[in-house]
């Protein structure tokens, strides 16, 4: 892996963790073949490996993705029993 590209694409992501689940992701794509997904979307992967490919990609902005935004969790409300 280009770590320049790494960085860049970091830059663009912001959470690391994110990051990689969106290459590994992009890498099972690009490996599995087959269909409109598995072909590059930058123009150039001559000497690239896959993941090279995804974090190019991310970098170009030719991938979207979407962070889902943290609820606050809610405590459950205890239903008081009566006592007979």
């Amino acid at each position: 892996m280009n770590a320049e590209l790494v960085k860049l694409a970091l830059e663009k992501v912001g959470n690391p963790n994110f990051l990689v689940n969106l290459v590994s992701r992009r890498v099972r794509q690009l490996s599995n073949g087959g269909g409109g997904l598995s072909r590059p979307l930058v123009a150039d992967t001559t000497n690239m490996g896959l993941a090279d490919i995804a974090l190019r990609e991310i970098v170009e902005g030719k991938m979207g993705w979407e962070i889902p935004e943290l609820a606050e969790p809610v405590r459950p409300v205890s239903k008081r029993r009566k006592v007979r």
